[in-house]
């Protein structure tokens, strides 16, 4: 389950990257030697997930039974590897899935490593992020496709630096569940699907074409696929072509069946899906006036391993993503970094006693600082409660929609009455991760509060202190200082109610 677990600080030798996609589930396995990634191992298994998915968003059991049967395979070749060296993410069919907390957990259980589901935009730029390390000699503007199982990722960027991006709601597996579902063909069913999947694509034309590029680019098994089979069968020059996709779904009419057609390049695990993939590889060709596409190695896994480890050479894109929301929504600084660097000082004093991660606690408490007021833009009454769906809802690069989620409840718990609903994200059974994130927000509030008056020097010494049962917290203070602070002396009586919400207990001692 996605806890505040302990960082592994000391740069791991070995990095896995697992992207859990609609289709199939990937593994690559890589080492870090003289600051390059050399490639140890690959593996992938055609899970189908998306095909588990029903109308209500449940997955169903038979689904749920080949994942965990799959990461239970995974978790034994990553069974060496320590916290903070695998990252796994889920794609569109965990986005959309429903009631899907015990799965979540078993799936962690089985691979032995935390599980975060990204958002469609975060989809691609981990996507570019791996096509780009794979192309890093081309020159000029890309166009990168990425079909997946229940999504399409579409970006434009040069070198490293991304301009444009999009997802959208198509994809191989949900192609040929949807307009495909008892195994026939016909010409009427594929230009429906084709319609279907411009009608999907029409909204965002304008601006892609708006942006340009030079080279088109896929990153995909799809992609590759259709690269090996139109090269197979001649018709690719060099690249894919739109006569080679056409034929290809010709092929498919006269054959009427997904499943079976003998085509020269493709192979077995890929023949359920290859179809709706090509419907929508087809309708990018025919909706941008795509020439040629060709086929990139790298993809979301790749870019998952590069994003990984610039977490350990100080290249987190978090930090980036949060100090980019804080310019934007015009946060006071100063007071962001004292109410940081007190909230910090708190935590370092009680996170032994509290079993806190002091690394991941002081990150998301350095996070939530610079985002507590961002909805002081909105509106000044409840400005906590716009900051929380700020933080939840924006485009913040590097962070999955579990981290997201901590940081909105964070910052919603700055203030006022305690949240009545904690943050639960695949609780475990013990409780240990509402508990852990509740302690943060204790924390944050009390830095808050500290920082009443929001001038710089304002603070004397403080120490807090932890009783036994870890229900009990004892703040001490300089009583002088105290009685020329009537408004922090105020709020902290009245924290002492609120925190009684949540049965944890405030003292104020003097120092």
């Amino acid at each position: 389950m996605f806890t505040l677990t302990r960082l592994f600080r000391r740069t791991p030798d070995d990095f896995a990257a697992l992207d859990l996609g609609s289709n199939s589930f990937h593994m690559v396995i890589a080492r870090k030697e003289n600051g390059e990634l050399r490639l140890l191992d690959r593996l992938r298994e055609p899970v189908r997930l998306g095909f588990g998915l029903d109308q209500h968003g449940q997955i169903s059991l038979d689904a749920q039974r080949r994942a965990l049967d799959c990461l239970a395979r995974f978790g034994e070749r990553l069974i060496a590897f320590p916290s903070g060296s695998v990252r796994c993410v889920g794609t569109r069919t965990l986005r959309m899935a429903t009631k899907s907390e015990d799965f979540l957990a078993a799936a962690e259980q089985a691979l032995g490593h935390p599980i975060e589901v990204i958002t469609g935009s975060e989809e691609a730029r981990l996507i570019y992020e791996g096509v780009a390390h794979s192309l890093a000699g081309q020159d000029g503007t890309r166009l990168v496709a990425d079909i997946g199982g229940g999504s399409t990722e579409l970006i434009i960027g040069q070198q490293f630096d991304i301009a444009y991006k999009e997802s959208l709601n198509m994809g191989c597996v949900a192609v040929t569940r949807d307009f495909f579902p008892d195994g026939k063909v016909t010409s009427g069913r594929v230009q429906k699907a084709l319609l279907a999947c411009a009608q999907e694509t029409d909204p965002i034309l304008r601006a892609l074409k708006r942006h340009g590029w030079k080279h088109e680019v896929g990153a995909s098994g799809t992609i590759k696929t259709a690269h090996r089979v139109c090269v197979a069968n001649g018709w690719a020059q060099p690249g894919i072509t739109l006569k080679g996709l056409q034929e290809i779904c010709a092929r498919y009419e006269q054959h009427g069946q997904v499943e079976g057609l003998k085509l020269d390049g493709l192979s077995a695990d890929r023949d359920p899906v290859f179809l709706g993939g090509v419907i929508v590889l087809r309708t990018l060709f025919e909706t941008l006036g795509l020439k040629s596409m060709e086929a990139s190695q790298g993809a979301l896994r790749e870019g998952l391993l590069f994003d990984l480890v610039g977490r350990y050479d100080d290249r987190d894109i978090r930090e980036q993503s949060v100090q980019r929301l804080s310019e934007r929504f015009h946060v006071d600084s100063e007071q962001a970094e004292r109410v940081a660097r007190t909230a910090t000082d708190l935590v370092q004093q009680v996170d032994e006693d509290w079993e806190l991660n002091l690394e991941e606690a002081k990150r998301y408490l350095g996070w939530a600082s610079w985002l507590l007021e961002v909805g002081l833009d909105i509106a000044h009454d409840n400005f906590h409660k716009h900051s929380a769906y700020i933080c939840e809802h924006s485009d913040l690069a590097g962070f999955s929609m579990q981290e997201q989620q901590i940081l909105a409840f964070l910052v919603l718990a700055q203030r006022r009455k305690f949240p009545a609903k904690t943050y639960r994200s695949r609780k475990s059974e013990t409780g240990a991760l509402d508990k852990s994130i509740q302690r943060l927000a204790v924390l944050l509030r009390l830095a808050v509060i500290l920082h009443r008056a929001r001038a710089e020097h304002t603070e004397p010494p403080i120490k807090l202190r932890v009783g036994p049962g870890k229900k009990e917290i004892t703040l001490y203070l300089d009583q002088g200082w105290l009685a020329q602070q009537p408004l922090v002396a105020a709020d902290l009586a009245t924290e002492i109610d609120h925190l009684k919400a949540i049965n944890l207990t405030l003292t104020v001692q003097p120092n």
